[in-house]
């Protein structure tokens, strides 16, 4: 019984592999290639009347058009092959990025178990007593950064990870603000912090996407990466 089962199966499977095989033949077939063109050519001039011989111009028109269509054609399948060979080395590259950090607009500091938290404040023009001030998650302010004057441009800034007393802060999230005067004005500036690269993705209209903590951003709206 088992032999007239494995016999069924390999007939079956013959016939499904023969009309697989007869399809792709015949898609192959329907696609006029370089060689048919010619041989069609060919015939036609075979079987023209001798007393009222083909247009030379109609001749000629007909060949470039079908090298036109060649042309693009085979464009077509260059640029497929750039195309796939651009997206290979995007996401090579995108890979290399996860474990790193990339410096983002916000006013979340990410304090580790060890080290120091890092970020940078942008200044539009000079700026006199210039602070950095981190907060808890409680909103208690636990150090003050004096980074007196400073010329336009970002600003960086360190954070050892202790408060006022010199203690080392426990890790997780903290809130800075840095605050500025100009002209005798004092004004709040924006910040932006380093963050963790947790993973990336490829999109295809929006090109690299990094993931952190606090959510997906694109590659181009990255100021560093480091």
């Amino acid at each position: 019984m088992s032999n007239d089962i494995s016999t069924s199966s390999s007939y079956l499977d013959s016939i499904t592999w023969q009309d697989t095989q007869v399809a792709t033949t015949e898609e192959e077939s329907d696609a006029l290639t370089q060689e048919d063109f010619f041989s069609l050519l060919t015939q036609q001039l075979s079987y023209q009347d001798p007393s009222n011989p083909a247009d030379n111009d109609q001749m000629i028109a007909q060949m470039t058009n079908f090298t036109m269509a060649q042309g693009i054609t085979d464009l077509n399948t260059n640029f497929e092959s750039l195309a796939s060979s651009m997206t290979s080395n995007s996401a090579l590259q995108a890979s290399t990025l996860v474990g790193k950090q990339a410096l983002l607009e916000s006013n979340t500091l990410e304090l580790g178990e060890s080290g120091e938290a890092k970020g940078s404040a942008v200044a539009e023009e000079a700026v006199d007593n210039l602070t950095i001030k981190v907060t808890d998650a409680s909103g208690q302010l636990v150090r003050t950064i004096d980074m007196g004057t400073q010329a336009a441009g970002a600003v960086r800034f360190s954070w050892d990870g202790n408060n006022e007393a010199g203690e080392r802060l426990p890790e997780g999230e903290y809130t800075i603000t840095a605050e500025g005067s100009t002209n005798g004005e004092f004004s709040s500036l924006p910040v932006a912090t380093f963050k963790n690269i947790e993973s990336v993705n490829i999109n295809g209209s929006s090109g690299i996407i990094i993931n952190t903590k606090e959510g997906a951003v694109r590659l181009t709206d990255v100021a560093e990466i480091a």
